[in-house]
C-alpha cells in the first residue's frame, strides 16, 4: 500500500498533489461560508475553455525546443488586430468569428516565422528575450492602436481618433461558442460549443505532435545534436513550433474574447503569458517537456484555484482592503510557484 502511494505521488508529482488538495479544500470552504458553489463551478468551466488555448500555445513552443513562449502577446496581438479588421469590415456573428481567425492567420504566421528565425540568433536566451519581446510589441502597438485608419463607431473613441480599451462585441460575435449547444445540470452551466473548440484544438496539435513533422521537432526539441546526426533540420523545426505557437495565441485570445464578450487593447495582452506559462507548468510540464494532458489539467488547476480562492478570501477577510491583497498573494504566488518549475523540477 506505501509503494502504491509513493509511486502515485512520484507519477503525478508532489506539487500537483498538493495543489489539488488545496484546491478540494477551499471548494469544502466555499460551501460552508455559504457561496453559490453551481454558479462557481460554471465559471470554471467556462474560464477553463476560454483559457485553455492560450495555454495549449506553449506546447509546440516547448517541444521545438525554445521552451515556454514568453513572447505569446505577439499571437495575442496578431489575434487581435485581426479581430479589429473583421469588426471595420462589418462581418458578424458566425462570418465576423472565423473571420476574424483567418484575417490573423497570415500576420500570426509572418510575425512566427520572423520571430522564429530571431530565437535561432540568440540560442540559449529564448526566455529572457522572449519576455522583452513580448513588452516590447504590446507597447509598439499601444502606438499602432492610434495611428491605424479604424472608423467603426463601436471601435474608435467618439472624440480625436485612436481605438477605444474596450471594444465590446455585443453587436458581433459575443460568447457565440459558449452559447452553442450550450445546456445547464443541476444550477451548472456547461458551454458546450467553447469545450468542444478548446478539446478540437487539442486534438489538432496532438495530431500534429504524431505526424512527421511533429515527430522530428520534438526530436530537435529534446536533443538537438542527435537531431542532427539524424538529418533533421534543428533550425526549421524551431522556426515550425515558433510560428505555431504565435498561431495558436492569435486563436487562445479570439475565443478568450468572444468569451468575455469584449476585446481589451493598449496594455492589457502585455502579462497573458505568464498566466499561460504557470498554468502548463503546474499540470506537470517542464522547459523540454510539454503533452496535451498537462495543458488540460494545468488550466484546470490554475484557473480553478484562481475562481474558487478568491470568492473564498473576500468571504472570510472583508474588513478593509485586505481581501484584495490576499487576492493578488493566491494569484500571483500560483505564478511564483510554477515559474520557479521552468527548470523542470517537479
Amino acid at each position: 500500500m506505501t509503494e502504491s502511494i509513493k509511486e502515485f505521488t512520484s507519477k503525478f508529482g508532489l506539487p500537483r498533489l498538493i495543489i489539488t488538495g488545496f484546491f478540494i479544500l477551499i471548494c469544502i470552504i466555499s460551501v460552508f461560508v455559504g457561496l453559490p458553489f453551481d454558479s462557481m463551478l460554471s465559471d470554471i468551466i467556462r474560464r477553463f475553455g476560454m483559457y485553455g488555448i492560450l495555454v495549449l500555445a506553449m506546447v509546440p513552443a516547448i517541444q521545438s525546443g525554445i521552451g515556454p513562449n514568453f513572447a505569446l502577446p505577439l499571437g495575442i496581438l496578431c489575434g487581435l488586430l485581426g479581430g479589429m479588421i473583421s469588426m471595420e469590415l462589418g462581418f458578424v456573428d458566425a462570418m465576423g468569428f472565423w473571420s476574424a481567425i483567418i484575417i490573423s492567420l497570415p500576420f500570426a504566421i509572418i510575425t512566427g516565422w520572423l520571430y522564429g528565425l530571431m530565437l535561432n540568433k540568440i540560442k540559449g536566451s529564448e526566455m529572457l528575450v522572449a519576455t522583452y519581446m513580448g513588452f516590447s510589441a504590446v507597447a509598439f502597438m499601444c502606438i499602432m492602436w492610434i495611428l491605424l485608419p479604424f472608423k467603426h463607431p463601436e471601435m474608435v473613441w467618439p472624440i480625436g481618433r485612436g481605438l477605444r480599451v474596450t471594444v465590446s462585441l455585443d453587436s458581433t460575435y459575443a460568447q457565440i461558442l459558449n452559447k452553442f449547444w450550450a445546456f445547464e445540470i443541476g444550477g451548472v452551466n456547461i458551454p458546450t460549443g467553447l469545450l468542444l473548440f478548446f478539446l478540437g484544438s487539442c486534438l489538432v496539435v496532438w495530431l500534429f505532435t504524431r505526424s512527421k513533422i511533429g515527430i522530428a521537432m520534438k526530436a530537435a526539441g529534446d536533443n538537438p545534436k542527435f537531431a542532427v546526426a539524424s538529418g533533421i533540420n534543428v533550425d526549421r523545426c524551431r522556426i515550425i513550433g515558433t510560428t505555431l505557437s504565435t498561431i495558436l495565441g492569435a486563436l487562445g485570445i479570439i475565443v478568450y474574447a468572444q468569451s468575455f464578450g469584449f476585446f481589451q487593447l493598449y496594455m492589457a495582452p502585455q502579462f497573458m503569458a505568464f498566466g499561460a506559462v504557470a498554468a502548463i507548468l503546474i499540470g506537470g510540464a517542464s522547459a523540454k517537456r510539454a503533452k496535451i494532458s498537462h495543458v488540460i489539467l494545468g488550466v484546470f488547476l490554475f484557473q480553478g484555484m484562481l475562481t474558487v480562492a478568491l470568492p473564498v478570501a473576500n468571504e472570510l477577510i472583508k474588513e478593509g482592503s485586505l481581501s484584495e491583497v490576499l487576492r493578488f498573494i493566491v494569484q500571483n504566488g500560483i505564478i511564483l510557484y510554477a515559474l520557479t518549475q521552468v527548470g523542470g523540477g517537479e
